[in-house]
């Protein structure tokens, strides 16, 4: 019964395809996944500082999505939703740090590549837990390899000797731009004196220089990433090779990782494939979540997905950037350091968001409650200077329902939820949400994981550390 839910609630949201036609080559596939970086600290998005050439150049040669979003704003549950196609309360691994159940890794389509002749490795950043280690070839967790200071020391290398009589999948994960910072003496800095904050910062020269040392960070991943495309056009496989650029969650920023609007929730996604790719350089507004990946990758390798997958494949937005595969993504805010529960539902229009738990702040994770950023806000909140935006992370009670109208505020600033004129909008997305967790079995357990984190300061609390009980779990 679950699985036929699922089915039909998939198929509610999404366009019909045509037919796909195959190229005779099976592709090889490169997702390469950064660490903490919101949407619009990439070039191609739009920001005239930092430094990402090699990204905005996979951008001008492939497609740009303008409306992709993550199932979750925190590391480990994004990355397990990534790489089993489901959201994080239906994969086991909700919460921060919790890893993939072993039934879960029998469907993760590395190892369904692996089952089909692809050559699968990993290396950088990992998060899934041991029992995935069998969907890989090579893998670095706990592996004795080093990774380096931002975790991309492993990726050239990997692809110089990895088999070449196979097609490969290769899972490139950094730790840029992850707190704390190591980055500001690599080849690639920013000047802080050129950065203007969000609305939602603190606009002071110490959150400039906290930004400009996590756009080193970015400049370091793309550093990279250009890396990664020198080795495969000296091979001659570029043509044929796939290639995701993403981000697992926002900026460790105050109102953005760990959160559900658009500065967590948001990913840059670019694809870049020579010979599959139609429109180069075009982008797409089509609305993207990133358990779709799954099922793509899988399409183009010629094998179909599994039943339990909850993600639609995009291939055919490859083929046509003007196609619409979804009318709404979900996404969750789940335990990380700090007890949450919260559901968004995201359309080109509105984004709205229930809140099981408005007794407490939203404050964000423990690294941005002791960065320079917060330090700042926390200066101008104790001399009562405070903007509305600005009081976003320190709000408490906060309410159980938000509505944003993310065409005329794209900073989700003002909770439209109380007002008349929206009532049919809020009572439209309410039922569709609800319905969507009620297909995909979430639930919000009375006894979810408690604080490990004091909520001001960042600190960890001296309790016994226990968890909760997961969403999703039956």
């Amino acid at each position: 019964m679950k699985k036929i839910r699922q089915k039909v609630f998939i198929l509610s949201c999404v366009c019909a395809l045509p037919a796909l036609v195959f190229s005779k080559e099976k592709p090889n596939f490169i997702i390469i996944i950064a660490d903490d970086v919101s949407w619009n600290d990439i070039g191609c998005y739009g920001n005239d500082v930092v430094k990402t050439p090699n990204i905005d150049r996979f951008a001008l040669e492939g497609l740009r999505f303008t409306n992709a979003y993550l199932t979750a704003s925190s590391c480990s549950p994004s990355r397990c939703s990534i790489i089993s196609g489901k959201y994080p309360h239906s994969d086991g691994a909700a919460e921060l740090h919790t890893p993939l159940p072993e039934k879960e890794v029998n469907t993760l389509y590395p190892l369904l590549l692996k089952e089909n002749n692809y050559y699968t490795a990993q290396a950088g950043k990992w998060h899934f837990g041991a029992a995935a280690h069998r969907a890989f070839d090579r893998y670095t967790d706990n592996n004795g390899y080093d990774n380096g200071d931002g975790g991309e020391a492993n990726w050239v290398r990997f692809i110089k000797e990895r088999p070449k009589d196979k097609p490969f999948f290769f899972w490139l994960a950094s730790y840029d731009a992850h707190r704390p910072w190591g980055a500001d003496t690599f080849k690639i800095t920013h000047n802080p004196a050129k950065i203007i904050p969000p609305p939602y910062f603190a606009d002071t020269p110490e959150t400039q220089e906290d930004i400009a040392s996590y756009y080193n960070e970015i400049g370091r991943f793309d550093y990279y990433v250009g890396k990664v495309r020198e080795e495969l056009e000296r091979e001659g496989v570029l043509d044929n090779t796939v290639i995701i650029v993403m981000a697992d969650n926002g900026r460790p920023f105050p109102r953005c990782k760990t959160r559900v609007y658009d500065s967590g929730m948001k990913t840059p996604l670019v694809v870049f494939w020579p010979k599959g790719i139609r429109s180069k350089g075009s982008q797409t507004e089509s609305m993207i979540s990133a358990i779709d990946i799954a099922p793509t990758i899988l399409e183009l390798a010629g094998i179909k997905p599994p039943d339990e997958y909850q993600g639609v494949s995009f291939v055919q937005v490859l083929n046509n950037p003007a196609t619409e595969i979804r009318t709404a993504v979900f996404s969750e805010h789940n335990w990380h350091d700090y007890e949450a529960h919260e559901r968004m539902m995201r359309t080109k229009d509105y984004l709205y968001v229930l809140n099981a738990r408005p007794n407490l702040t939203n404050c964000g994770p423990a690294d941005s409650k002791s960065s320079p950023a917060q330090h700042a806000l926390n200066q101008i909140r104790d001399k009562e200077q405070l903007t509305m935006a600005q009081t976003d992370v320190f709000i408490t009670p906060r309410p159980a329902e938000e509505l944003f109208d993310v065409r005329n505020d794209p900073e989700q600033i003002l909770n439209l939820a109380s007002l008349p004129k929206y009532q049919e909008k809020i009572n439209e997305m309410r039922s569709l949400l609800k319905s969507w967790q009620y297909k995909t079995d979430d639930s919000t357990p009375d006894k979810l994981t408690p604080d490990w984190f004091d909520r001001e300061s960042g600190e960890a609390l001296k309790i016994e550390r226990i968890r909760g009980t997961m969403p999703g779990l039956k």
